[in-house]
């Protein structure tokens, strides 16, 4: 493996490219610190799936789950035993990142309990379990962005708590979630708080939108329709940043800024394309502009390190763009709002389905052990 140029030309270009994946196996082979060292990654993301396959290959957690076992915990525990090892590894691996930037990329998250998506208090809660049980300050603690999860992300950032803002798919939903971060840090300051400590990200998902607008335009099968295609992702991810620009040049922003606070940074999540007809490196080259993050499986870091186009911004001069491609599919029939309900529900559905195969996997291995 070489230092990959195309890599070097996206960081140079001011995006932080994060790792969207974890696995024991990874962590002791020095997989991870290769990346960093030799492919420019500067952060990790996990979320249920991930540790459910992470789960159900090799022989990496045989050791942990067998004193687990033999301590008789529960399933619950032992799953938090087993994914906050993960985090609190490719945390330290990922120090030296951390420390370098100031605090601002070295980052590894873990995502809340995913079945109380829809409860705040119990978010809260479990936000700060994560917080205490991982015990790291490059971590991120993931809480999605439903109604109920606003008020505990401007709650968990009041402590102290870093925030990864997942299963972000609207405008609107990301205006709201750039409001609670505001008010968390609002509060964090006034309770006396260091804010250049406190990190936040918010994770708009990309390639999931294509996939359910593309389906509809099928159905709706018009040449003007098939035109769209592939289109609508790269689009909202694009207005998305535009209302970041907004939101940080306000007055609001300004003051807490003043008082040592750090940009929320919008983070491009599901970036590994899904439909074959598209250029596997779609999301990559497309949503390029400095002060984001793109977190990408290992595929699609590897596409990029070998064929990637970096030419500079490639988000900012194309609003306008951006705005025809959604003022189309609306003409087209393409109901918006329904659609981002629609990626919502699933969303939280998905994690919540792949944490109870996670629950079960370990299940099995206490039984065995």
């Amino acid at each position: 493996m070489t230092m990959s140029e195309n890599l070097k030309r996206l960081t140079d270009a001011g995006v932080s490219i994060w790792l969207d994946d974890i696995s024991r196996e990874r962590l002791r082979t020095g997989n991870l610190a290769t990346l960093i060292r030799e492919k420019y990654v500067s952060g990790v993301t996990s979320n249920p799936t991930i540790f459910a396959s992470a789960l159900s290959k090799g022989d990496a957690y045989d050791a942990q789950i067998r004193d687990l076992a033999v301590r008789g915990v529960t399933v619950e525990e032992a799953v938090r035993a087993i994914t906050t090892f993960d985090i609190r590894w490719a945390a330290d691996v990922l120090r030296p990142v951390y420390d370098s930037t100031q605090g601002v990329d070295g980052r590894v998250s873990i995502e809340v309990d995913p079945r109380l998506a829809r409860r705040t208090d119990a978010t809260i809660a479990e936000a700060r379990a994560l917080w205490w049980l991982v015990d790291r300050p490059n971590l991120h603690v993931k809480i999605p962005a439903t109604v109920e999860g606003l008020p505990a992300i401007t709650q968990a950032l009041s402590e102290g708590i870093s925030v990864n803002v997942t299963l972000i798919f609207s405008l609107e939903r990301y205006r709201q979630v750039m409001d609670a971060w505001l008010a968390g840090l609002e509060q964090a300051k006034a309770n006396g708080l260091n804010l250049s400590g406190i990190e936040s990200v918010a994770s708009f998902f990309v390639s999931r939108v294509d996939t359910e607008i593309d389906a509809r335009l099928d159905k709706i099968g018009t040449p003007e329709a098939l035109e769209l295609k592939g289109k609508a992702g790269v689009a909202n991810a694009r207005l998305a940043y535009a209302a970041f620009e907004e939101v940080v040049s306000s007055p609001r922003w300004q003051a807490l800024r003043a008082a040592g606070a750090h940009p929320q940074r919008p983070l491009w999540a599901s970036t590994g394309v899904k439909n074959p007809d598209y250029p596997d490196t779609l999301y990559v080259e497309q949503l390029v502009t400095a002060g984001v993050v793109n977190t990408m499986p290992e595929k699609t870091l590897d596409s990029a390190a070998d064929h990637a186009k970096i030419s500079g911004d490639t988000i900012r001069p194309f609003y306008q763009q951006a705005w025809d491609v959604m003022a189309s599919l609306k003409q087209t029939g393409i109901d918006y709002d329904d659609v981002v309900r629609v990626l919502e529900e699933e969303g939280v559905q998905k994690f919540e389905t792949s944490w109870n195969e996670l629950l079960e996997t370990v299940d099995a291995e206490l039984r065995k052990a």
